[in-house]
């Protein structure tokens, strides 16, 4: 039986706070960022959050497409103030992921492009400096669009996968012309790759342990808009390295893929997923070892505009879950916007910030929270930037200026959790925290990857709702258990592993 109108009920908070945002651009240095380019960027425009200069303060790393990428550093006190970043000139940048590759406890970061992809070093103060040689790591020549990264046992650097989009030396293409993806495991002189074959021009992708048997799974949402038939999502397993679709493992789902996020929202501690597409965003639950679709019902769906008259579908993007409002309750933002000027989709087609109420379902809030914008948006993500204990938004569009957003809402008490831990994964990327509060369990993730070309690595950001005594218990990457229980109180908070 499908749980979904359960969800959380267990989990109950406060009825839903008033929701706004204030337009915050104007605290961003310089000339606007707008992501731009020929129909190579058509995709992409992510964003990366991270703390590169360890001050407990999100900085931003905007790809720019043909225009030059830009960092953004956060000076926020009472109100929003960044800095311009210094960063060599990249082009070509179609998104970017915040990690520590070498574990030293300075964010590095991972550039992707169309052309040669980037390993940048973080030196702490939000210096970045090209690492690809130092690292061995080949950044090829491909369009690449999806990223994820795992810590398998033994290895002292992390596993990349890299999903790529169309073979743009393929002279019969674009259509029917989806690249191979990539593989990068640590070996002792760099890495070595392998290709993920057939590609079926991936627009995301999620390393995850799915089924919760310690052993992390790559998912890899793909665009059938150019593999056209044939093609489908595809999940792989790591050890030995098999895709589960194909090997009749796994079912078979083909959409306009574009973007993962992925949550427990039915208490069950098992992940939901959500796949963007165009027309329906595909909302998948979680049941025992395999996943079925959401009702309509969820409220999830958001398959055309939710503002002005155009009936046409919508095209989504960057979808992340985030408690807005800090009611215990996890919400849904998705980036919308017609890829060009495809005839078939809406071109007006605003973004969504659906919030979730204590019956599971989700209801649309974007216009009254005032971030309903209708340019053509694609990656996206949530930060404190002010340190009030509130999400913030940003937002990059494709030709137009990137937007930034205030979280301005009537909201609860959060918790922002960071974890530590000995030897490379520094950051315990994986671990598994669960909460327990007013008599049920929540559980979050560490990951690295998802969205649209767009990623974070910052603590985790957990609504406490009515604010009642909360106990968290983690399970750090590789154990065998959880940690014990222990009290947890809002603000910020450290916990390092023995």
């Amino acid at each position: 039986m499908i749980r979904t109108m359960l969800l959380l009920l267990l989990a109950a908070g406060p009825a839903m706070a008033d929701v706004a945002f204030e337009d915050a651009r104007s605290a961003l240095p310089g000339p606007p960022l707008v992501y731009d380019g020929g129909w190579e960027h058509f995709v992409g425009g992510g964003v990366a959050l991270m703390d590169c200069n360890n001050d407990a303060r999100p900085d931003i790393f905007a790809a720019g497409g043909a225009n030059p990428a830009r960092l953004f550093i956060n000076r926020s006190e009472d109100g929003f103030a960044f800095d311009e970043g210094v960063l060599d000139p990249i082009t070509g940048a179609t998104g970017a992921y915040p990690i520590d590759i070498d574990g030293d406890g300075n964010v590095d970061l991972a550039v992707l492009r169309v052309g040669e992809n980037l390993l940048m070093r973080g030196d702490g103060q939000c210096g970045f400096a090209r690492a690809n040689e130092i690292w061995g790591f080949d950044g090829g020549d491909r369009w690449s669009t999806a990223f994820s990264a795992t810590w398998e046992p033994g290895r002292d650097r992390p596993t990349l996968a890299i999903g790529n989009y169309v073979d743009r030396s393929d002279p019969d293409g674009p259509f029917f012309a989806c690249d191979v993806n990539e593989l990068h495991r640590p070996v002792p002189d760099g890495y070595a790759e392998t290709n993920l074959e057939p590609g079926f021009c991936a627009l995301s992708a999620l390393f995850q342990d799915i089924d919760r048997d310690g052993a992390p799974e790559l998912r890899l949402s793909n665009d059938r808009h150019y593999y056209v038939r044939g093609g489908y999502e595809q999940l792989w397993d790591l050890d030995p390295l098999h895709e589960r679709v194909a090997a009749g493992e796994w079912e078979q789902v083909s959409i306009w893929g574009m973007g993962i996020a992925s949550h427990d929202l039915t208490g069950d501690g098992l992940p939901e997923v959500m796949l963007t597409s165009m027309g329906d965003q595909l909302m998948m639950i979680a049941e025992g070892t395999a996943y079925v679709r959401a009702p309509v019902s969820i409220g999830t769906y958001a398959t055309r505009p939710h503002t002005g008259e155009d009936g046409r579908p919508s095209t989504g993007w960057h979808a992340e879950f985030a408690d807005v409002d800090n009611d215990g309750l996890m919400d849904l933002f998705i980036a919308k916007g017609n890829v060009d000027q495809m005839p078939d989709m809406a071109e007006l087609d605003p973004n969504n910030l659906l919030m979730q109420g204590r019956d599971g379902a989700f209801t649309e809030v974007a216009a009254t929270a005032g971030i309903a914008t209708t340019d053509r948006a694609r990656g996206a993500g949530f930060a404190d930037f002010d340190g009030d204990g509130r999400l913030d938004l940003v937002v990059v569009n494709r030709r137009a200026p990137l937007e930034l957003w205030r979280n301005m809402s009537d909201a609860g008490p959060a918790l922002a959790l960071d974890l530590e831990q000995p030897g490379p994964n520094r950051d315990a990327v994986g671990a598994i925290v669960e909460i327990r509060q007013d008599g049920s369990v929540r559980s979050f993730e560490r990951l690295i990857g998802g969205g649209h070309v767009s990623g974070s690595l910052l603590p985790l950001h957990i609504g406490l709702g009515t604010g009642g005594p909360a106990e968290i218990r983690i399970l750090w990457p590789g154990a065998a258990d959880y940690s014990d229980w222990q009290p947890v109180d809002a603000g910020p908070r450290t916990i390092r592993r023995n």
